[in-house]
């Protein structure tokens, strides 16, 4: 996702796409542990927490303007 169209969605709507991400992110880390991850998706894992920080980014400037 582009910060741009982070920055159309709705705060709680964005919200709920961080623990989307989380989850993603959570079981990607679980079966790079368990070694079942190829290696095409470890560049997947980066992407997620790239997505996160920006989608946090966004909350946090929206909360500042107020």
């Amino acid at each position: 996702m582009t910060i741009n169209e982070i920055r159309d969605i709705q705060t709680p709507d964005l919200l709920k796409k961080i623990g989307e991400l989380k989850q993603e992110l959570f079981a990607l880390r679980f079966q790079q542990g368990t070694g079942q991850l190829k290696q095409t998706d470890s560049g997947k894992m980066r992407d997620i927490k790239k997505t996160i920080a920006r989608i946090l980014t966004v909350v946090k400037e929206r909360e500042l303007s107020k």
